[in-house]
């Protein structure tokens, strides 16, 4: 592999040190000794060259904190990112980019006025609302395959872009499965393949490579959990293979012929995502249910989590000024910064009725019922709020960010759950006692404050979520730490094809022993027949034997 090598010393702790200079006065041998000794503690540190093609938004903030763990680490980093990209800097201290002039599928207005107009449907609360949305969210995310589609072929038609991907002799992959171009461009240079995954593009990412029972394991988007009624199971069941159909009957068409445009016809789109060499999953199983896992699946849960750090002074006074009744933090996320006018007034009027201060992250038009205990600010330090010990609970929509430190820091939530995952993220700490939901359809007020309330002083939903962020915290080695390891694990060896099951290259009835079923069939159906032809045989020659004596 292609290395660049640094050396960095090791450090030496201070006993060690103050006996290295009481040493040195004992004469010139010792210290010889001593300058040999620093000279053999000094660590060789690898640098391997690590192309990474992100997905822009909520993931890139997790991605960027693997990114800075690696350069940490010595490694060199490329970054591919779009011309119009919304978060992904084109400068930065952490890695060298490639912009593609294109807009991606993360353009900032476009995910905006898409993500307005489901919170606009989303209210209406109708049954028929409910099928319009998942309509609108099937279009956009057609219109977003196109703009990956030009993105990926404007990347592949540039000849001097490939042959310079490809003369830089990358030792790893690193990409977000989310997101199309990045696998089909990971195969085509035939580099080590990582994902940093929650969702592929086709559902959960436990569902594309895990064995997953759905007699107990929810379908992601269902809002189940492990302990289903009869009635739930068959729900789950149904809403299974129509999530299958439409991956069958509409995704993968349109995958499959962009992954034959740009891998050739003999590749199959969804063998290559199955084929990724190792799968750092944003979970683990303090948020999760238990299920079957793989073994190149690392779980790095809580990664992008981190102790609090001191508030900027202005801040800190007014979390101070709440004295004994403590803080509540509001924040919606990357796409979500502001609210219909109704929805915001009865949030801000309900607010604007609690003993408590409120640090609310909203860029909308000010809302008019606006209390004095609540500060509006166009951004905010949301891990230190919620590291901080007068932090009560945490209005969130649900994404899996705030989720996660939510669980980190210990702080109950009250959710909304608006739109893709986040409904799914809630309902796993509902079920767990740590967070209760708000109907964003006929939310008003009066609902919202007495929601608040409960979560705010009935004990039990911070005791149950402190005691997830005990079980969290527990472990031998940090996420992010695994995660890095793994990471460099597969630079090292090229790869973990050890660790990578082969099943995804069979067919759907080799996998499920459907043929190995139908020939024991066949074979008992044999044996059956033959030994009823037997004794037919026999009984037969027994009747006419008795015939023939009986006319002698």
């Amino acid at each position: 592999m292609h290395r660049k090598t640094a050396e960095r010393p090791v450090s030496i702790s201070g006993g060690t040190t103050s006996r290295l200079e009481g040493a040195t006065m004992n004469g010139p041998k010792v210290l010889a000794c001593a300058l040999v000794l620093a000279s053999l503690l000094v660590a060789s540190v690898q640098g391997g060259n690590i192309l990474v093609f992100p997905m822009d938004g909520g993931n890139w903030v997790n991605m960027k904190v693997l990114i800075q763990a690696l350069h940490a680490r010595g490694h060199n980093i490329t970054v591919i990112r779009a011309a119009g990209s919304w978060y992904i800097e084109e400068t930065s201290p952490l890695y060298i980019s490639i912009t593609i002039q294109s807009t991606g599928m993360f353009d900032e207005v476009f995910l905006k006025s898409c993500t307005i107009r489901f919170l606009e449907i989303l209210r209406q609360g109708s049954t028929f609302a409910h099928l319009k949305l998942e309509k609108e969210m099937w279009d956009k995310a057609v219109e977003m395959f196109e703009m990956e589609k030009e993105m990926m072929i404007s990347i592949i038609e540039d000849q001097q872009l490939v042959k310079s991907l490809k003369d830089a002799k990358y030792d790893l992959y690193l990409t977000d499965p989310a997101f199309i171009n990045g696998i089909l461009l990971g195969h085509y240079l035939k580099l080590p393949l990582v994902f940093n995954v929650r969702w592929t593009v086709q559902s959960e990412g436990h569902f594309t490579i895990a064995p997953s029972p759905i007699s107990y394991i929810p379908t992601p988007m269902l809002e189940l959990s492990d302990h289903m009624s009869f009635f739930q199971r068959v729900y789950n069941v149904i809403m299974y293979y129509v999530m299958e159909l439409q991956v069958s009957y509409f995704l993968a068409p349109n995958y499959n012929a962009l992954c034959h445009r740009v891998c050739g016809p003999e590749v199959n789109y969804f063998e290559i995502v199955q084929g990724a060499d190792l799968w750092l999953f944003r979970g683990d199983f303090v948020f999760e249910f238990p299920r079957p896992t793989m073994p190149n699946i690392v779980y790095m849960g809580g990664f992008q989590c981190k102790p609090s750090k001191p508030l900027p002074q202005d801040l800190e006074d007014f979390v101070q000024s709440s004295g004994e009744h403590g803080i509540i933090v509001m924040s919606l996320g990357t796409f979500i910064d502001h609210l219909p006018h109704d929805v915001a007034n009865a949030v801000a009027e309900a607010f604007a009725e609690l003993p408590q201060k409120v640090i609310w992250r909203y860029k909308g038009e000010r809302p008019s019922t606006l209390g004095n205990n609540t500060l509006l600010l166009d951004w905010i330090p949301q891990n230190d709020l919620l590291g901080h010990p007068k932090t009560r609970a945490f209005v969130a929509h649900g994404g899996s960010n705030g989720v996660q430190e939510a669980i980190y820091h210990g702080v109950p939530l009250v959710g909304f759950g608006l739109i893709w995952d986040q409904p799914d993220n809630l309902s796993k700490m509902r079920v767990r006692g740590a967070a209760k939901t708000v109907d964003f359809a006929t939310m008003d007020k009066n609902s919202f404050l007495q929601t608040l309330k409960e979560v705010l002083y009935d004990p039990s939903y911070r005791e149950n979520m402190q005691r997830l962020s005990r079980l969290h915290r527990d472990t031998p080695i940090k996420p992010l730490d695994n995660a890095v390891f793994w990471t460099e694990f597969v630079m090292r060896h090229g790869g973990a094809p050890h660790l990578r099951t082969e099943s995804y290259k069979m067919p759907w009835y080799a996998y499920h022993s459907v043929d190995v079923m139908l020939f024991l069939l066949a074979v008992l159906l044999l044996i059956v027949f033959m030994t009823y032809a037997v004794i037919r045989y026999f009984c037969c020659r027994l009747c006419m034997r008795r015939k023939t004596t009986k006319r002698e």
